[in-house]
């Protein structure tokens, strides 16, 4: 981004026009305007008082800028398997536990089961990819197949099980994080 385009957008940021900009750093709109079109540059004493007008400081304002991930693979999963419970949890986001929501990838082995969660906040959604599972919540248990969805009310204590013949495996969406 040039100079002349970020102060623009610190200036539109702070619901500033060109004149007002001007009058707190006692320039005229036209060089300000000239500025952000980068049809002159400032001397460093004057952009560091159009940023202290604009509530930041050069050291911020020239700070590369960390390009946020979007998109993960597999180096990035965190991959837990419990043989005692039969299941592998795969979390999808690394450092989910900062996020408002967390992922995870579920598969269960016949007869295995995910640990039992206590009544938390929150909700709790999932989508069964491949087998049959059952979703234990309080002395209730309901079952859900390939290509259909749950929501749980976390209430009550809860888990999934797995009691078929094949592996099971599941997208399981927490919010907030608890896994």
């Amino acid at each position: 981004m040039e100079i002349g385009e970020k102060i623009k957008f610190l200036r539109l940021a702070n619901n500033l026009t060109q004149e007002e900009l001007g009058y707190r750093c006692e320039l005229t709109k036209g060089y300000i305007s000239m500025i952000e079109k980068d049809k002159t540059s400032p001397s460093i004493a004057t952009l560091k008082y159009i940023l202290e007008a604009l509530g930041t400081n050069l050291a911020d304002f020239f700070a590369d800028e960390e390009q946020e991930k979007v998109v993960f693979g597999g180096d990035d999963y965190a991959v837990k398997q419990d043989a005692e419970l039969k299941n592998e949890i795969c979390w999808l986001i690394p450092n989910a536990q900062k996020n408002e929501m967390e992922p995870i990838l579920v598969t269960i082995e016949p007869g295995g089961r995910t640990y039992p969660d206590n009544p938390h906040e929150g909700e709790e959604t999932g989508y069964v990819l491949e087998g049959t599972v059952m979703i234990h919540i309080g002395k209730n248990a309901y079952k859900a197949k390939k290509g259909e969805s749950f929501l749980i009310n976390p209430g009550k204590p809860h888990y999934i099980s797995n009691d078929g013949k094949r592996p099971a495996k599941l997208l399981w969406i927490s919010t907030p994080p608890s896994f």
